[in-house]
């Protein structure tokens, strides 16, 4: 029997990875942003470039730190710069994320939660789509239930190492995705109160700092960022979460609710209407209050559970749209207070059965969306290579620029599998002159009369070839003569 808790944890962790790395590449996103980062870290590995700002948000356009690159880069060589390494990456940190977890509430609670816990992460759909390709975001849902698990043992402990730990997972996950902020006032909320009860204010104190200059440190390619273009980054992020960024026409009783719900819906699975998920969220508060009671890791729980709450709150504030990846930073905060659900009860058998009713319902809510299991693969890193190809036979001088109308249709991973084959493709950026100009369109368009700038700028536009792939026509233009 003391065998059975190891055995269910490895049943558990290779259920996770099977359904993370299931038909993996051929399901495997790879669109503009995925070549946008696979071409910034595939000149990391080369010693072209190392980058010191990360990817802009969608909304705000508040700069992104540089560690996601870093993080992820080992992957892309180990995979010989085929781009699904990167995906490969994710998925295998993210398993990794979710060990830790486990082991985490395993040692502060027991072994029945800690497994309700893992079946939860293993088997959540939220959690496998953000673990089945490469972006900043998707694996936020770890590093800040770490930060909060460290910031745990900060107190717990009163330890100069965990100050320092949660300082650089603090700002690891801010770097991962700028909404890592919402968690924050709930740490200055039980800092406070940490310090309040300390009957060693000036240990603390002094932790506080090894706690803030760890986490200068590694913001610290942010910050001089910020020095050296006039702090444009924390202008953008304070308009933000100011009159810039808040949500309007909508009133905020309705904004909470709708934000409410589609995280319950997101994180269960389950269609609920806006009342019945905050029904969902006010029985969790309460189990979570009971739980907290009468479980050893209180503080953990009721941490997890301000986390939950305050970030709900404070998201709903914002105008940034309901989607999946914008609730990374609660998803296992909310998990972990439902597996602490079973401690309401004094009663073994009550638990492992509540733990088993708990668990069934949830598969029974996600099996039926895992995509993968039925779905054709939609295999956009080949088809990436493949329409990256027919330019081959066009190009005949460099450099060249590329331009995909309409802008939203982005073309990185074009980009990247011509920059892998050694074509000199200029920055989107760039105010040089290329020597050929390829127009993308995924709609009827006109390219030589186009708005965008980059077609604007080639001067003495000649349209001189045309294909089409992959449902697209490409234009080939160079500079003709007056």
């Amino acid at each position: 029997m003391k065998r059975l808790p190891l055995i269910c944890f490895i049943a558990a962790i290779a259920i996770a990875a099977f359904l993370r790395l299931y038909r993996f590449e051929g399901f495997v996103t790879f669109l503009g942003d995925q070549g946008r980062d696979a071409i910034i870290v595939k000149r990391i590995i080369t010693f072209e470039h190392f980058p010191a700002i990360g990817a802009p948000s969608s909304v705000g356009q508040v700069y992104l730190g540089p560690f996601y690159y870093y993080l992820i880069a080992p992957f892309l060589l180990i995979f010989n710069f085929n781009p699904v390494g990167l995906a490969y990456g994710v998925a295998i940190l993210s398993i990794i994320g979710i060990g830790f977890s486990y082991f985490a509430v395993k040692r502060e609670t027991n072994n029945l939660s800690a497994l309700l816990f893992i079946i939860l992460l293993g088997l959540s759909l939220p959690l496998i789509e953000l673990s089945r390709f490469s972006w900043n975001p998707n694996l936020l849902p770890y590093f800040s239930f770490v930060t909060m698990y460290f910031f745990y043992l900060w107190y717990k402990n009163n330890s100069a190492i965990y100050a320092v730990l949660f300082g650089v997972f603090m700002a690891f996950s801010l770097q991962l995705h700028y909404l890592a902020a919402l968690i924050i006032p709930s740490f200055l909320i039980f800092y406070l109160y940490f310090l309040w009860k300390s009957q060693h204010k000036q240990k603390l104190l002094i932790q506080t700092l090894y706690a803030f200059i760890s986490f200068v440190v590694s913001v610290s390619p942010l910050i001089v960022f910020d020095l050296r273009h006039g702090f444009l980054n924390t202008n953008n992020f304070i308009e933000l979460f100011t009159e810039k960024g808040l949500a309007s026409g909508i009133s905020v009783d309705a904004k909470l609710l709708e934000t409410v719900n589609q995280f319950v819906v997101h994180s269960l699975q389950i269609n609920l209407s806006r009342i019945s998920s905050l029904l969902v969220i006010l029985l969790l508060s309460v189990a979570a209050y009971f739980a907290s009671k009468k479980g050893k890791a209180s503080f953990f729980i009721n941490l997890n559970f301000s986390v939950l709450i305050l970030y709900l709150i404070g998201f709903s504030l914002l105008q940034s749209p309901r989607f999946l990846h914008y609730y990374g930073p609660i998803y296992l905060s909310f998990y972990f207070l439902i597996s602490q659900v079973i401690h309401i009860f004094k009663e073994k058998h009550v638990q492992i059965v509540t733990t088993l009713v708990i668990g069934i319902l949830f598969i029974l809510a996600n099996f039926p969306k895992y995509y993968f299991f039925y779905q054709t693969p939609n295999n956009q890193i080949a088809n990436s290579r493949n329409f990256a190809a027919t330019f081959h036979k066009y190009i005949q001088k460099q450099p060249i620029q590329i331009v995909a109308i309409p802008f939203t249709e982005t073309d990185g991973h074009y980009r990247y599998f011509l920059e892998k084959e050694g074509y000199q493709v200029m920055p989107h950026d760039s105010p040089d002159q290329a020597e050929e100009l390829y127009v993308i369109c995924f709609q009827e368009c006109t390219p030589q009369n186009d708005p965008q700038w980059q077609i604007a700028a080639f001067y003495n536009k000649k349209i001189v070839g045309s294909w089409k792939a992959d449902g697209a026509t490409i234009y080939k233009i160079i500079h003709g003569t007056n």
